[in-house]
């Protein structure tokens, strides 16, 4: 692989979530040209800055900054080889994204978009090319993570989920995995967890702090190690199976969302965001709760990062 040439990739980065700016400076880090187009410049410039900061404090590592051009308007440029979307889960807001960056990007240009319920042939619906559109998944912050979700179907490019892939690997610190049949897996593995925990706390076995215990201090303390099936490897497989034949009829089939969750969302209650969630948050607690999370995103990297556990040898690239 010619790392420069793919490191000389123009990025076009746009959206509407927090994400943005993240996933810029994980583009900096990396040598690549990133075009910034948002509606919310500002705040998102000011969070690429907080990030390269504590890129600095944690790392001593960098982000050329100078690399980074802030647009309001996207014109006529077709310069663009790559274009990233980070949207709210919603058709017509995907599609709107979608239809306007098909006007000004080449036919050999790869846009990628985030889907997490959305079923990429879907999306694929709204442009004019739909083998260049490719599904899309991170984990914030985007610089300190090594989450990549791939999502493809069987029009895809294979050559721009190669070249996405490779991308990824070698210049991004991601450790990604592709997916060919449409959606995502991610979302449906947290699903199914939260429809648990929602059956639980709605019938009154025990309440939302012990579900975020049982999470945090289980699961939490041996994911970033292994992840479940290497976990139950290491521990011995045959005992979950065992426990899995008694426990899987008594797991919750629920379809609905539970009122104590349904209330939050007539309420508009977007959790840190406006103080109130599944916990309450006083003035300047979500601030504190930001910084936290950004010193401990570093710190578990490189955790993490000491004990790996090599995928290369098994990539999932679309053949």
């Amino acid at each position: 692989m010619d790392i420069s040439r793919y490191q000389q990739q123009h990025f076009l980065v746009t959206g509407l979530k927090k994400l943005t700016a993240s996933i810029c400076v994980c583009l900096l880090r990396a040598g690549h040209k990133v075009t910034l187009y948002s509606p919310n410049n500002a705040n998102v410039l000011a969070a690429v800055e907080q990030h390269v900061k504590d890129m600095q404090q944690y790392t001593g590592e960098t982000a050329d900054t100078r690399s980074l051009d802030v647009i309001t308007t996207l014109g006529n440029s077709q310069s663009y080889d790559v274009a990233i979307v980070i949207t709210n889960e919603d058709v017509e807001e995907k599609a709107a994204f979608i239809k306007e960056l098909d006007k000004v990007l080449n036919e050999n240009a790869t846009l990628v978009i985030n889907t997490e319920s959305i079923t990429l042939d879907i999306l694929q619906k709204h442009t004019d090319n739909p083998r260049r559109l490719l599904g899309v998944n991170w984990v914030e912050p985007a610089h300190t993570t090594s989450f990549l979700e791939i999502i493809t179907n069987e029009i895809s490019q294979p050559h721009l989920v190669d070249d996405f892939c490779h991308t990824a690997r070698e210049l991004w610190r991601k450790d990604p995995y592709v997916l060919k049949h449409n959606q995502g897996i991610r979302a449906q593995l947290m699903c199914a967890l939260l429809r648990e925990a929602f059956f639980l706390v709605e019938n009154n076995y025990v309440d939302i702090e012990d579900i975020d215990r049982a999470c945090r201090n289980d699961a939490g303390y041996y994911m970033s190690f292994a992840g479940n099936f290497r976990y139950m490897d290491l521990m011995g497989t045959y005992m979950y199976g065992i426990v899995m034949q008694e426990l899987n009829p008594e797991l919750s089939k629920n379809t609905h969302i539970p009122d104590f969750c349904q209330r939050l969302i007539e309420t508009d209650s977007k959790g840190m965001a406006t103080g109130e969630g599944f916990y309450h948050y006083e003035p300047g607690e979500a601030e504190q709760w930001d910084k936290v999370f950004r010193k401990f995103s570093y710190q578990i990297q490189q955790i993490i990062e000491k004990y790996p556990f090599s995928y290369k040898q098994k990539t999932n690239v679309l053949r």
